[in-house]
């Protein structure tokens, strides 16, 4: 076994009008969360499609845990949460699951515990005996989520899961999330929602007119985004000289008057270990240090950097 979940080589779809995606490799392990970015219009839910065997792709291979995506064999691996669904409003909660649970071939007695289970953790509980025209759009989201666990998938592709809930429900929706893959499941993230991408998940990639501009582990990411603030006294133009002697002259330092005599120094590391030298020549040239301090890096920054001035293929192209 290889100990991916997913394994793409090459993978495409042509539409013929420029849409679609073209030459997608990538490799998934098992137990991973993976977020998988893009603007909108990127190809995003087509790979999904393909992944899940929703679609053909044109060229390329896929496969879920060595399986050709879209035989039984992977289907029967994975659960499925699309951005778009319906559910007939007639219907209650409960009966929609009831007969997602048909299509997995659950058994009467395991169905009735593991909906009711379901229910519960997504946060309908008892409201399942409700009929679905009295749900919000978070209720359904909520639903969904439910009908793509129903089958105990060892992965999970997610398109956009958290889109119509209020805060709370995000909340609720990534802990569960988070608590899926410390059980060793597998999820595909597709998502808008950058603090969740950036809470929940281990690796990422980033889609742009169909092909992969970038992709690694979110720590590694975040990594190359450090940046530290100092606030000093006594900051001098030999103080600026020394630091980008000590760090390159193509460094990123920047420095802006605080309004009480001191400036803030802002800093882009490539390792931490230097905030200590930094410090140090400070206080050796005389300067008083009050505050020093990482500043949190964040995943909508590395995406604006990475798609800020390209070409892409909007909603309205």
């Amino acid at each position: 076994m290889s100990g991916f979940a997913i394994e793409t080589n090459q993978l495409t779809k042509d539409y013929g009008d420029g849409r679609g995606c073209h030459g997608v490799t990538l490799t998934i392990r098992e137990g991973e969360a993976f977020g998988f970015l893009g603007p909108n219009g990127a190809g995003k839910s087509t790979i999904v499609k393909m992944l899940t065997g929703l679609i053909k792709p044109t060229s390329g291979k896929a496969q879920i845990y060595g399986h050709a995506s879209g035989t039984i064999e992977a289907r029967r691996r994975l659960g499925y949460l699309p951005e778009l669904f319906r559910y007939p409003d007639w219907l209650t909660g409960e009966e929609v699951l009831a007969f997602h649970a048909k299509l997995c071939e659950l058994d009467k007695g395991a169905a009735k515990r593991r909906i009711q289970q379901l229910l519960d953790e997504v946060g309908i509980g008892s409201r399942g005996r409700d009929r679905l025209k009295g749900y919000s759009k978070g209720m359904q989201q909520r639903l969904g989520l439910a009908c793509a666990l129903l089958g105990d998938p060892d992965i999970v592709f997610l398109d956009e899961p958290a889109s119509a809930l209020d805060p709370v429900g995000r909340y609720e929706v990534r802990e569960l999330l988070a608590r899926l893959r410390g059980q060793g499941k597998t999820i595909f993230l597709n998502s808008h929602l950058l603090e969740d991408v950036e809470q929940l998940c281990d690796k990422v990639a980033l889609l742009n007119n169909g092909q992969v501009l970038l992709e690694g582990k979110v720590c590694e990411v975040l990594r190359q985004q450090s940046i530290w603030r100092l606030r000093v006294n006594g900051y001098t133009p030999l103080a600026a000289e020394r630091i980008h002697l000590m760090l390159g002259t193509a460094a990123a330092v920047s420095e802006t008057e605080a309004g009480d005599g001191t400036v803030w120094i802002e800093l882009e590391l490539e390792d931490d270990e230097q905030i200590g030298l930094i410090n140090y020549l400070l206080i050796e040239l005389g300067m008083t240090i009050y505050e020093v301090g990482k500043t949190q890096s964040r995943l909508d920054e590395w995406f604006m950097q990475a798609v800020t001035g390209l070409e892409h293929r909007g909603e309205r192209r």
